[in-house]
C-alpha cells in the first residue's frame, strides 16, 4: 500500500515536471516583452555591472570626449555658444589632427551668415567631422520641428549600398522616422551626418543601439557608426547595409537584429572615457598633441543641456558617452550578443528532466541539488557576458527551476505531512514520541504493507490475576491494571520497544520494529529486568496500603514474524507481528509457573544475546538453562532459560546444563 501511494506520488510529480517544463518553454518561444524589458533586462544591467567592477582599469585611450560642462558655461557662458567661440573649440582640437571629430550637438538653426561661414570654413578644413541629425517619430520628441522630406545633401550620408538577406522583410522592422533635421546645409556639405535617434526601453533605460533608420526610400547610419568608419579610414561606400541582419564596415561584419539594433556593452563608471573641459581646449590650456590621432567627441553634460539619460550602468549618463562606447563596441567588435532563443529552451527542458530526478530524493539533498543546479547556470550566464559578450537568458530557465523545485518540495511537503500524520496515528500507541519522530522522518522503516523480519518479542501477565480480581469490585480491578500498565508500558518505551497489545491483564510487546535495532534481544532482556525491579516496588507500595501483593511472569522469545498493518481495511487495522515465534513466545511465559521463575527465554533468544554476555554489553545478569520443553509445531525440543539480575558490577554468568527429559506442555 504504501509503495502504491509513493508510486502515485512520484508520478504526479513527474507530471507536474512535465506541465511545467512545458509552461516555460511556450513561454520561452513567446517570450513576452513586459517579461523581457521589466526582470531580463535588470538582470543583464546587473551581470554588466559585475563585469565592470571585476574588470581592471583599462579606460580606453584612444577615445577622448570634450564636454561643454558646468565650467565650461560658468566660463564661457551660456549655452547654446555663438558659432565663433564654436569654431574655435573645433579648430583647437582639428589642428592636433585626430582620427575623427563627432559633435554630438544640434547644428540646425542659422545664427548670422559670417559666423555660420567661420563654422562651416572650420568643419571643411578638418576634413572628419561627423555631425549628429535629429529624426523624429510619433513617440519621441515632438518639441523638434522638422521635415518630412529629405533634403538633397542628406542623401550622400546614407548607406550607399542595402541588401536583403534570405527574403527578410526588414523594412516591415526598421524604424520609419517621419521628420527628419539635420545641420545647416552650409555644415552638412562638408562633413559626414550621423543619426542620433533613440529608443529607450519601458523603464526609460538605453539598452540598444539602433545603427541605422529607414526615412524615406534611403536608410542612414548611426552617428557612431559613421565615427567608426571615419576612424577606420573608410568611405561611405564601404559601408554595405544587410537589411535586418548585418552591416559590413569595411572587413568587419556588425551583426543586428530585424529593427537595426544592438545591445551596448557598457563600461563601468570608473572606467569612464578620458575627458576635457572645452573651455579649457578653446583657451588652449591643453597640450599640445593631446588628441592627435584619437578619436573625439564633442558633447554636453552640464544639467542646463538637457542630455541626460539612463543607461545599464547608470541612471545619469551624458548621451555623448553613450555614443563613445558604440564606437568602442564597434570597433572592438564588443558589442553584447544574445544567445539563440532554443539555448533557452533546451537548458529548461534539461532542467525538467534534472529536477524530474531531484524530486526523488528527501527535502534536504533535494533542496541541496537544486541550489547547486540553479547557482551553477546563474553562475555560466554571468561567465559568459563577462568573458564572451553573451546574454545569456537567466528568467525563463531559473523561473523553470524555481517555480519546478517549488511545486515539488509544496507536494512532497503535504504528502509528507499527510504521511507523518497516518504514522503518528499508527504509532502513537505502540512506541514512544520519540521513535515516532524517528519513523516519520524515515517512514519507509515502517513496512505499513507486511514484511519478514528478526525480532524479539516479550509476553508478561500477571500471576494469578483471577484469584486476584475476584476480592476486588470492577473500579479496583480497573484502577490496578491502569496503574500496572501504565508503569510497565513506560518501561518498554524506555527501553526502545513497540507495545503490540494487551490482552487481559498481559501484555505484548516486541523490539526490532519498526524502527530496526541490532541489539533487539539484548534491550528485551533489560526491559524484563527493569519489569521486574518495578514489580518488587509495587510489591512495597500495595503492601503498605494493605492491598494484596501481586507477581509477574515474562516470557521472551526471537525469531521471524510476520510484521505489519493488519486488519479490517478501512474499519479498524493494527499494526502487530503474527507467526509461530508469537505463539512460541506466548508460551515460554505461561512456563514461567511451572519453572518458578520471573523471567524465561527461549534458546533462540539465549543464541541472540550470548555474544553480547561474553563480549560485556549485557553484564551483570546470569542466564540458567532450566529444561527442555516440547512445543506444539516445533520438531524438537527447545531450550528454556532463567534470567536473573545479578548486583551491579558483577560479571555476568552462564549456566547451560543439558538436560535429557523433555517436558511436554498443553497448548495455552
Amino acid at each position: 500500500m504504501a509503495d502504491l501511494k509513493q508510486l502515485k506520488l512520484r508520478r504526479f510529480l513527474y507530471f507536474l515536471t512535465a506541465t511545467i517544463t512545458l509552461f516555460y518553454v511556450v513561454l520561452a518561444l513567446r517570450d513576452p516583452a513586459f517579461i523581457t524589458e521589466n526582470l531580463e533586462t535588470k538582470l543583464l544591467d546587473l551581470r554588466i555591472y559585475v563585469k565592470n567592477v571585476l574588470k581592471t582599469d583599462d579606460t580606453p585611450k584612444d577615445i577622448l570626449i570634450v564636454y561643454v560642462d558646468d565650467k565650461s558655461i560658468k566660463e564661457i557662458g551660456r549655452w547654446p555658444w555663438k558659432r565663433d567661440v564654436e569654431a574655435d573649440l573645433l579648430r583647437n582640437i582639428s589642428k592636433d589632427a585626430p582620427k575623427v571629430i563627432a559633435v554630438d550637438v544640434m547644428l540646425s538653426e542659422t545664427e548670422n551668415a559670417a559666423s555660420d561661414d567661420k563654422l562651416a570654413e572650420t568643419i571643411k578644413v578638418a576634413g572628419n567631422v561627423v555631425l549628429a541629425t535629429a529624426f523624429i517619430t510619433k513617440s519621441s520628441d515632438s518639441s523638434f520641428a522638422g521635415s518630412s522630406d529629405a533634403p538633397d545633401f542628406l542623401w550622400d550620408s546614407a548607406f550607399m549600398e542595402v541588401k536583403t538577406v534570405s527574403n527578410i522583410n526588414w523594412k516591415k522592422w526598421a524604424i520609419k522616422p517621419e521628420k527628419v533635421l539635420p545641420p545647416i546645409e552650409k555644415f552638412a556639405r562638408f562633413s559626414s551626418l550621423g543619426h542620433v535617434y533613440t529608443l529607450p526601453d519601458s523603464d526609460g533605460a538605453i539598452r540598444y543601439a539602433i545603427l541605422y533608420v529607414n526615412f524615406g526610400t534611403d536608410c542612414y547610419p548611426h552617428l557612431a557608426l559613421q565615427t567608426a568608419r571615419i576612424a577606420l579610414g573608410l568611405k561611405q561606400k564601404d559601408m554595405i547595409l544587410f537589411g535586418g541582419s548585418s552591416i559590413k564596415l569595411g572587413n568587419m561584419y556588425i551583426p543586428i537584429d530585424l529593427s537595426g539594433r544592438v545591445i551596448i556593452n557598457y563600461r563601468g563608471i570608473k572606467t569612464n572615457y578620458i575627458s576635457v573641459s572645452a573651455s579649457d581646449v578653446i583657451r588652449g590650456k591643453i597640450e599640445k598633441g593631446f588628441f592627435n590621432n584619437k578619436i573625439v567627441f564633442i558633447g554636453t553634460s552640464a544639467l542646463a543641456t538637457y542630455d541626460q539619460k539612463v543607461t545599464a550602468v547608470s541612471a545619469n549618463s551624458s548621451g555623448v558617452s553613450i555614443n563613445a562606447n558604440i564606437v568602442e563596441n564597434i570597433l572592438s567588435t564588443g558589442f553584447l550578443r544574445r544567445s539563440p532563443n532554443v539555448i533557452e529552451i533546451i537548458v529548461i527542458c534539461i532542467a525538467g528532466i534534472l529536477f524530474g530526478l531531484i524530486s526523488r530524493f528527501r527535502a534536504a539533498l533535494s533542496s541541496i541539488l537544486a541550489l547547486i543546479c540553479i547557482s551553477v547556470y546563474m553562475f555560466f550566464s554571468f561567465y559568459l557576458l563577462i568573458k564572451s559578450n553573451l546574454w545569456l537568458n537567466i528568467t525563463y530557465p531559473v523561473a523553470a527551476m524555481v517555480s519546478l523545485f517549488s511545486l515539488q518540495t509544496i507536494v512532497k511537503f503535504l504528502a509528507e505531512e499527510r504521511r507523518g500524520r497516518q504514522i503518528r496515528g499508527i504509532f502513537s500507541r505502540y512506541v514512544s514520541p520519540q521513535i515516532v519522530n524517528v519513523l516519520i522522518n524515515n517512514p519507509e522503516g515502517t513496512h505499513l504493507g507486511g514484511k519478514q523480519q528478526t525480532l524479539t518479542i516479550l509476553f508478561t501477565d500477571i500471576v494469578g490475576f483471577t484469584t486476584i480480581s475476584e476480592k476486588l469490585t470492577p473500579e479496583e480491578v480497573v484502577q490496578m491494571l491502569n496503574e500496572y500498565f501504565s508503569d510497565m508500558v513506560e518501561i518498554i518505551f524506555k527501553w526502545g520497544g513497540t507495545l503490540n497489545k494487551f490482552i487481559g491483564d498481559a501484555i505484548m510487546c516486541f523490539w526490532g520494529a519498526p524502527v530496526e535495532d541490532n541489539n533487539h534481544a539484548v534491550h528485551a532482556i533489560k526491559c524484563a529486568l527493569n519489569m521486574i525491579a518495578k514489580k518488587e516496588e509495587i510489591q512495597v507500595k500495595r503492601l503498605s496500603e494493605g492491598k494484596a501483593p501481586i507477581d509477574i511472569g515474562i516470557g521472551i522469545n526471537s525469531g521471524e514474524v510476520l510484521i505489519g498493518n493488519i486488519g479490517a481495511v478501512g474499519k479498524q487495522m493494527d499494526y502487530t507481528i503474527i507467526g509461530d515465534n508469537v505463539n512460541l513466545c506466548s508460551r515460554v511465559e505461561g512456563l514461567t509457573r511451572k519453572f518458578k521463575v520471573h523471567i524465561l527465554i527461549s534458546e533462540n533468544t539465549f543464541k541472540e544475546i550470548r555474544p553480547h554476555i561474553d563480549s560485556g554489553l549485557l553484564y551483570s545478569v546470569s542466564v540458567k538453562c532450566v529444561g527442555r520443553v516440547a512445543v506444539k509445531g516445533k520438531a524438537q525440543p527447545v531450550s528454556v532459560y532463567d534470567v536473573k539480575g545479578l548486583p551491579t558490577g558483577e560479571a555476568s554468568e552462564i549456566v547451560d546444563e543439558i538436560f535429557d527429559e523433555v517436558i511436554y506442555m498443553k497448548d495455552k
